[in-house]
Formats: structure tokens, sequence, C-alpha cells
């Protein structure tokens, strides 16, 4: 190995500051990250690859194909003013530091993921009778 070959560090370091090719502007003449995050934040461009906590929204319960899956073989559908009061069930299952909940609500009853706020299965009224209900540790009635 030829050590007269080698370079010095500071011979790698251009001597000139890189420029933007967008905008002709130096890193250091640029916007900030905080300003470019709050522009994308106002325009939308991030607000869906946000998790909700961090964009100030509500967390929203989702389903999971197998909730969806019984949902349609036992016809089963919750109106938005339904969908509202689960979210509140969720939160306040969350709030007292439930995992998985049992949640009863009209003639239904779903089994819920509380920390990934999925619903993980629901039943309907006939198949609630004589039903054993194991790996929860709480219980919400609407």
């Amino acid at each position: 190995m030829d050590l007269k070959k080698l370079q010095s560090f500071e011979s790698l370091i251009p001597s000139q500051p890189t420029v933007k090719p967008q905008t002709g502007l130096t890193p250091e003449q640029g916007p900030s990250f905080k300003d470019t995050l709050k522009e994308s934040l106002m325009k939308g461009n991030l607000s869906s690859k946000l998790s909700p906590a961090q964009s100030g929204q509500p967390s929203l319960v989702k389903f999971s194909n197998h909730a969806l899956e019984r949902m349609n073989t036992r016809g089963i559908a919750f109106t938005q003013e339904d969908m509202t009061r689960l979210n509140e069930a969720v939160n306040r299952a969350a709030s007292k530091g439930s995992k998985d909940s049992l949640i009863l609500m009209k003639d239904s009853a779903l089994i819920v993921s509380v920390k990934n706020k999925t619903v993980v299965t629901v039943m309907d009224k006939t198949a609630l009778k004589e039903n054993v209900f194991t790996n929860i540790d709480s219980t919400v009635v609407l």
C-alpha cells in the first residue's frame, strides 16, 4: 500500500458549500427542518403518515379482517354514532390500563385489543349465548 497516494481527511471536504439544485440555497440558507415539517403538515402532505397522537387527532378504532368477516356474515353494522361510542369506550379502557377488553354494545359483543385499538372479533346476541370469553382483562358496557 502506497501511503503517498492516501489523501488527508481535510482534502476530502469540499471547499465550496454544497448548493441545493432546486433552490440554489446552501444548506445553511435553506429552511429549517421545523419549518419544512410545519409547511408539510399545513399542506396535508404528512397527516396520513403520522400517528393520530402525533397529528393531534384522536386515535380511531380499526377492525381486523376477521372482525370484518364476522360482521359481514352475521349482518352486523355500526352507525357513525356507534363508532364514536366505541372509540370513547376503548379510550376509557385504555385510561384504566386495559389490554384486551370485551365491549358490550347494543346487541353485539366486541373483543378489542386496546393497545392496538383494533376490534379482533364481533359477535351478535345469538352468538353470545353460552359463550365463554377468555383472555380479557376488562369489560365495557355501553
